[in-house]
């Protein structure tokens, strides 16, 4: 840092607030003591940070044991924001979510000494406030209760069921079947209370949801019932890969889609645009769900902004071929 300040031209204070991000610096400044440390190829020594500080650059992630989409994509992103900011990822995966599991994953994160937790993993007992975590580690949960004590990134999948149900009623269908998610997740309930509303407030009739989970053959069995049903003629799906197995329940009873029913999925996997026909759905935009949790990791009570608590991401319905008029 020395011979960096030596080459800028500035005072090692300087040189420290720049690498820290510190709003007073003025550009000018700011761009020769950047160019200086490209010139000079210079890397903060975090052992050395650690020592002053206390803590390491260390972020810590809770998240429980899983291939689902969602949870692995917010991962991702999570520790690709945390490189861009030169941060480094401790990931403690929880096989189940329960207080046991994440109270362990606590105490193995803070014998790291981790700068921050964030936790992905939307239930109850993921609020790891409880469990007494030092004043100086700041958390936020992704995705979960907005009425935690420990600050929330939330995905509006509540506004986003909406939109998706009144894009099926819009299209002309008298009402839309929902194939629901697990009852103990957020997420799941927050889509199961979007379309419903969506149904009421258009004044048509709420049929009974039907419990699926997350899988393509849990949305194959909802369907091989729905598949039956002729005035079934618009489905939301809890997800992507709900909406997958209701796509093959539905072609193995000779119902067309769109012709005959209409489907919405939720997440935009990678591959929903290649199903056949091509999946309506909605993209919760993970990137900015992950850039959100930064942010709010910086944004906690004493860090000079107010203590900002909650941030809460727009979700985008992406239309493709899966929808169109009922049969007449």
């Amino acid at each position: 840092m020395t011979d960096v300040a030596r080459l800028a031209g500035v005072s090692h204070m300087t040189v420290s607030r720049v690498l820290n991000g510190h709003p007073t610096v003025r550009e000018q400044t700011r761009l020769r003591v950047q160019a200086a440390i490209a010139q000079l190829g210079y890397r903060p020594n975090r052992a050395a940070r650690a020592l002053v500080t206390g803590r390491s650059q260390m972020i810590g992630v809770i998240a429980q044991s899983t291939s689902l989409y969602g949870p692995a994509s917010l991962l991702t992103e999570v520790e690709r924001i945390a490189a861009q900011d030169g941060l480094a990822v401790s990931v403690s995966c929880v096989p189940r979510p329960d207080q046991h599991s994440i109270s362990e994953a606590v105490d193995r994160l803070l014998a790291h000494r981790v700068a921050g937790i964030i936790v992905i993993a939307p239930i109850e007992v993921a609020d790891v406030a409880r469990y007494r975590l030092p004043p100086d580690v700041p958390v936020v949960t992704i995705d979960g209760d907005i009425q935690r004590s420990t600050a929330v990134v939330t995905i509006d999948q509540v506004s986003a069921a909406r939109e998706a149900t009144r894009h099926l009623l819009d299209a002309g269908h008298r009402t839309v079947w929902h194939v629901a998610g697990p009852p103990d997740r957020f997420g799941s309930a927050a889509r199961q209370k979007g379309w419903q509303e969506a149904l009421v407030a258009a004044g048509a009739d709420v049929p009974p949801p039907l419990p699926a989970g997350w899988s393509a053959a849990s949305g194959y069995e909802c369907a091989e019932l729905l598949a039956r049903m002729p005035e079934a003629t618009a489905i939301f799906a809890a997800n992507d890969h709900v909406a997958l197995g209701v796509l093959r329940a539905l072609q193995e009873h000779g119902r067309r889609v769109p012709e005959d029913v209409s489907v919405i999925g939720f997440d935009d996997v990678p591959e929903a645009a290649y199903f056949m026909p091509p999946l309506t759905t909605v993209r919760p935009h993970f990137d900015a769900v992950a850039r959100a949790s930064f942010e709010l990791l910086g944004a906690q009570p004493g860090s000079g902004d107010g203590g900002v608590r909650q941030r809460t991401v727009v979700p985008t319905l992406i239309s493709r071929a899966s929808v169109a008029a009922p049969p007449s």
